[in-house]
């Protein structure tokens, strides 16, 4: 079952911070030095065996890009950010203080920091795998400078700016003039200084306000792309110098030897700079793919003719998903989507878990991390895009107790110096192996494994055609449609069969493969057939094709046994009648 095909991408997120760091005892809200910190060496060929063992074909490295931090990092070429302007000690990855520079934090050696990331990227590539970095375009830092900008004689960002008028097509920063900022959380620095910041900016949420509140992106800085907020009319002729900024940052980090950009809240910024930028970042790197973050599912297309390679399937997949896990939802929801995604559903990244949402297996999601199975099964077979796992997610991490800046909220924070508990100990100093798992995330790892494997193998899951049997299924004690799903992936002589259980007792379920099933998969209507079962070890169960669309005086349909919070992966096996 090996396609020939082009590698489907299936990512694997991690924040940098967590990779490698075996620090045994850490304290909410802990520094640099108590709580430790991962870095891009720990990602050595074992660890690369490792993941593609797991299914793995590329890499998001999230959080390399130099943010703003209160670190006391062993390193002090960089400050400190003023701390009424940072979230948490670490800092958020998405409050950039610097597009041309890395986080030194990363690097066991920050001095040689770029020779480590080139190095670390060489080990992924030579294990043929694709990395993928932030392209972070909406908004940056309170306290931005970059030094490499300016040697490149590009006007920094705010560097000349018309602080005294609200809007101007030649500002980076949208102004909001004699009005001072204040920050929600007003803290001296060490040397007892508040932070000043004169006229105040607008903040990265669209925040128009001199005094933006906690649940704002208090940190961040709103940057101009030539949209007067005021009246919403665009000036983008001539080309905004945002643009032009932004085009270098993704030509600097591409010459970098990275893969693809994930680009956060790619929505907040025009869609015309995305016409205008992809088009160039492509024709000097024609390998390099674009992943948008976006949540408008009425605008999906704009991003697709922009040039995006792949976009977010949140609103839509992982909402369903995530409430069926929670059990509640409706099966039915999953046809609904990839009718409203015809045309560009193979363009949809899929996914449980990222930094942004809850741990599906947490005490406020799922609770179990095995009853996520069944969603992680549909989530990796339903369509030909790429599927993402977020790091701890396949060993079940549940994101236990508060960190510091973030809460005891379900999460594995990204503003704090952390560990993830279940990547730690998968890790294993160095090993990489499951020594250290308990029994439940050896299983449930194997689990993960088989699905994106064969995800990323089988022909008829990353070229095939969908035949989905919802409607065929009427609803019936054999077949609860809300609490299950069905449906077809075949390619050629390749067949397979997905069933999915959100019950939570075990049950006979009674399956209809319609006529119209078995011509898409130029199968006869008078054979005999097998389902013969795939990651399990299981007999073969033996039909008549036709006994699954009509019966004389009973029930048509195929009697297959789920166990509760299940699914399972057959591959349909025909000969015909003599």
């Amino acid at each position: 079952m090996h396609s020939e095909g082009k590698t489907r991408l299936i990512v694997y997120q991690i924040l940098v911070r967590h990779l490698g760091n075996d620090r045994l005892h850490t304290v909410a809200g802990g520094n640099h030095s108590v709580n430790g910190c991962g870095t891009v060496k720990k990602l050595d060929f074992k660890a690369l065996e490792a993941l593609q063992k797991n299914g793995f074909s590329a890499i998001w490295l999230t959080g390399l890009i130099r943010h703003a931090t209160q670190s006391d990092s062993h390193f002090s070429g960089f400050k400190k950010s003023n701390p009424s302007v940072v979230k948490g000690l670490a800092g958020s990855p998405y409050a950039v203080s610097d597009y041309f520079e890395t986080d030194p934090d990363l690097y066991e050696n920050p001095e040689k920091r770029w020779e480590e990331l080139s190095d670390c990227l060489d080990r992924i590539h030579k294990s043929g795998m694709k990395a993928i970095v932030d392209f972070i375009p909406n908004h940056t830092a309170r306290e931005y400078e970059s030094m490499h900008a300016r040697e490149i004689n590009l006007r920094d960002l705010g560097q000349n700016d018309n602080t005294e008028l609200e809007f101007s097509p030649d500002n980076h920063f949208y102004y909001l003039p004699n009005q001072p900022f204040t920050s929600p959380q007003n803290i001296p620095d060490e040397d007892g200084n508040l932070y000043q910041e004169f006229p105040a900016k607008a903040t990265g949420n669209d925040c128009f306000q001199a005094s933006p509140s906690i649940y704002d992106w208090y940190e961040t800085v709103k940057l101009n792309y030539g949209i007067d907020f005021r009246n919403g009319q665009k000036h983008f002729d001539p080309v905004p110098p945002v643009w032009n900024y932004m085009k270098e940052v993704l030509l600097f980090w591409a010459s970098k030897g990275f893969d693809g950009f994930r680009c956060d809240m790619a929505e907040m910024v025009p869609v015309e700079f995305w016409k205008w930028v992809i088009p160039q970042i492509k024709q000097a790197f024609p390998h390099l793919f674009f992943i948008a973050e976006v949540y408008e599912p009425h605008r999906y297309s704009e991003f697709i003719e922009a040039g995006f390679d792949f976009l977010y399937d949140k609103v839509g997949m992982y909402d369903v998903l995530r409430e069926l896990v929670e059990g509640k939802g409706n099966c039915d929801k999953l046809t609904s989507i990839w009718q409203a995604q015809e045309g560009f559903g193979d363009r949809m990244l899929r996914f449980l878990e990222n930094h942004d949402e809850q741990r599906i297996a947490s005490n406020l999601v799922g609770k179990n991390a095995f009853h996520a199975r069944p969603a992680m099964a549909i989530t990796a077979f339903f369509g030909k895009g790429p599927v993402m796992v977020y790091a701890g997610q396949e060993l079940g991490e549940k994101a236990i107790g508060a960190e510091g800046y973030s809460g005891d909220d379900g999460k594995t924070s990204i503003f704090d110096y952390g560990i993830v508990p279940s990547l730690q100990k998968w890790y294993n100093n160095g090993s990489w192996n499951d020594g250290k798992l308990s029994e439940d995330q050896k299983k449930l790892q194997a689990s993960y494994a088989g699905i994106l494997n064969l995800a990323a193998n089988s022909k008829a899951i990353t070229e095939g055609g969908f035949f989905d049997l919802q409607y065929a299924n009427p609803e019936s004690e054999f077949y609860p449609k809300s609490k299950c799903y069905a449906f077809l992936r075949h390619s050629g002589e390749e067949r397979i069969l997905v069933l999915a259980s959100f019950m939570d007792t075990k049950h006979l379920l009674r399956l209809i493969i319609p006529k119209e099933a078995w011509t898409a998969m130029n199968c006869n209507l008078n054979g005999i057939a097998r389902l013969v079962p795939i990651l399990e070890n299981s007999d073969a169960i033996e039909f008549y094709t036709e006994s699954t669309y009509e019966a004389d005086g009973g029930t048509p349909g195929i009697a297959i046994r789920m166990e509760a919070w299940s699914f399972r992966v057959f591959q349909i096996v025909q000969k015909n009648m003599n």
